[in-house]
């Protein structure tokens, strides 16, 4: 499940990923170091309190680190390793800002004023980036991957708890609903005999 979580992620136009592990942590951690790409490892010692300590754990470490050493990260996707329908179309499409502006097909007769220009779309993307806050929907019923900027993370670390992980905080805070049901049909699994049935 972890292995097909990374792929699918790297498929649907993830640069990056974490992986937040617990319970079975020595295993998942030997799994994903051997897959040999860009993961991360984000051990959560309080796994047994649910989703909300691995949201916690995850965004925490984002919150410090950098990726590649191009800065810091303006915004997640996070998704759960048992959608087990789950394809790489559901990621690109809620990772896909809207108001994409494509430079390289842009007349600049001036290469300084190109560069400036550039310098600003990229300065405004990455600060459009950083305030989304977004989330799949399952033939209107919300569900994940989520896509949440770097501006939520606070308040959703400190309203993160139980099994309930950002559920709180996208309640009370609007944002994008990106239906996907034509696509995928959201559900989890929770037992070894639902997920050979999904097989």
């Amino acid at each position: 499940m972890v292995e097909h979580a990374v792929s699918l992620l790297h498929a649907g136009g993830c640069s990056g990923i974490t992986v937040v592990v617990g319970a079975a942590a020595e295993e998942v951690t030997a799994i994903v170091t051997a897959l040999g790409r860009d993961v991360n490892v984000v051990p959560c010692p309080d796994w047994d309190e649910g989703m909300g300590a691995s949201l916690r754990a995850g965004l925490t470490a984002l919150t410090r680190s950098t990726h590649e050493g191009e800065g810091c990260v303006d915004a997640v996707l996070v998704t759960l390793v048992d959608l087990p329908d789950l394809i790489p179309e559901v990621v690109a499409r809620v990772l896909d800002a809207p108001g994409h502006v494509d430079n390289d097909h842009s007349p600049h007769p001036d290469p300084d004023e190109h560069a400036v220009e550039l310098h600003e779309t990229a300065a405004q993307a990455a600060q459009a980036l950083r305030a989304t806050l977004r989330r799949a929907a399952y033939d209107g019923v919300p569900g994940h991957p989520a896509l949440i900027g770097r501006d939520h993370w606070e308040q959703v670390i400190a309203t993160a708890t139980g099994d309930h992980g950002a559920r709180h905080y996208f309640r009370a805070t609007p944002h994008e609903l990106v239906e996907c049901g034509d696509l995928a049909t959201g559900r989890d699994v929770d037992t070894r005999e639902e997920l050979d049935t999904s097989r």
